[in-house]
């Protein structure tokens, strides 16, 4: 079969005056995308307080968010490609954060799980759009980098999560969601003065946009797996996916159980370093990827491939020592090398995809990174029900990411890439 012909950007095309200022303006949405999502998990007995339900029911408040968040992911994607990227982000962010306020004013769960599933619906327009619109304003050497940055402001989210257990102890569970859904709302408005789509001419190198045919969803997902190298980046997400849920989910019982642990500690260990170890690795990953990037065309797929074979011995050493001390370090290293695909999958995607159909491409690894790592984590607790160790459960990730890391190599040895000059 002959080698798909992959073409990168130049190097040297001059960023648009508000390159940076995108960036910028979009981890701060990216930061509330995350906080908003996952706050809730930190106020459980203060909810279960207010509003009597079962630890399933619960759990699927949870689960719901994540389902209809995948399921729509393409589609939503697709609505970036079709009309306007920061016209999606504003209206997402606008619509998620009414959602926020609206599930402070839910008395009962089945309202409580109609916000969930809206919010899983109204945040999925958000990130195949936010980072197709970055990469429309940095091509070549600024790329890993900006991308980067916005996933750093995704994590800050993540870590402050806290906030919402916090203010529930303090004042009502409901008192968070009403005070960060009037900020989301605030917010939206915000960017409507000052977020724009890229400029024409960074935006397109030859082709006038606005004399094609309008993107059609079934025409883009027809292109997008017409190329063989999509596939197999989807295949490769989707493991990774199950990676990251598995260890994500059951980290902090791992510290609980192998190193007899009070629950503060495990908490800390497994998500304050390990979420620190993940905001520096996103930047040191995608500045590395752009300096390499610049004299090795295939720096791009390189860079992320190296680090999960660090990675993977990392996960294999922390989770079969008995020292906490090296079980802390071995995640912490997995932790920094990890995200350095994260900074790197929609560069990757621009290499395969046309530039067209770059958020719907997102949106479709979205789906599989949710759907089969949803299916992972809920596998790694029936494994656990039948007794199976967290060793076990981490060597299975090992041998996963080393599956990846052999994806990646596969998928630059499949392909032709043209020079950044």
């Amino acid at each position: 079969m002959k080698p798909e012909t992959i073409e990168i950007s130049p190097k040297t095309a001059v960023l648009p005056a508000r390159a940076w200022l995108v960036v910028a303006l979009l981890c701060v949405v990216g930061c509330l995308n995350y906080l908003d999502r996952i706050m809730i998990t930190t106020m459980r007995d203060s909810i279960k307080a207010a509003i009597p339900m079962t630890d399933a029911q619960f759990g699927l408040l949870t689960a719901v968010f994540l389902w209809v968040y995948g399921l729509l992911s393409p589609y939503a994607g697709f609505l970036a490609d079709r009309f306007n990227r920061s016209r999606v982000i504003i209206g997402s962010l606008f619509v998620w954060s009414l959602v926020t306020w609206l599930t402070a004013h839910a008395t009962t769960f089945e309202e409580l799980l109609a916000t969930r599933a809206l919010m899983g619906i109204s945040e999925a327009c958000y990130i195949p759009a936010a980072m197709a619109l970055i990469v429309d304003y940095h091509r070549g050497a600024t790329r890993s980098l900006a991308t980067g940055i916005h996933i750093a402001g995704v994590m800050v989210g993540q870590s402050l999560g806290f906030l919402g257990g916090m203010i529930a102890e303090n004042r009502d569970w409901s008192a968070a969601f009403s005070v960060f859904g009037l900020v989301g709302i605030a917010y939206a408005v915000v960017l409507a003065f000052f977020l724009r789509d890229a400029p024409k001419s960074v935006e397109a190198e030859t082709v006038v946009h606005n004399t094609e045919e309008p993107v059609r969803f079934g025409e883009a997902v027809r292109n997008l797996f017409s190329k063989p190298a999509f596939s197999l980046l989807l295949l490769f997400w989707a493991l990774l996916g199950v990676v990251g849920w598995l260890i994500v989910g059951w980290l902090p019982t791992f510290y609980q159980e192998q190193f007899n642990l009070s629950q503060s500690q495990a908490g800390l260990y497994a998500t304050g370093y390990f979420h620190t170890a993940a905001l520096v690795g996103v930047l040191v990953g995608g500045a590395l990827t752009d300096r390499i990037s610049r004299g090795n065309p295939r720096g791009r797929i390189l860079v992320p491939a190296l680090a999960l074979c660090i990675a993977a011995p990392a996960i294999f050493l922390a989770s079969t020592t008995p020292v906490l001390v090296v079980a802390i370090v071995g995640f912490i290293c997995y932790a920094f090398t990890r995200v350095f695909v994260d900074t790197n999958m929609m560069p990757i995607l621009c290499l395969i995809a046309d530039e067209r159909y770059r958020a719907t491409g997102y949106g479709i690894l979205n789906l599989g990174s949710c759907i089969v790592g949803g299916f992972g984590l809920y596998a790694g607790g029936m494994l656990r029900d039948a007794q199976v160790s967290f060793s076990q459960l981490f060597q299975v990730a090992t041998v996963l990411l080393l599956i990846c890391a052999a994806t990646l190599f596969w998928l630059k040895s499949k392909t032709n890439l043209k020079s950044e000059e």
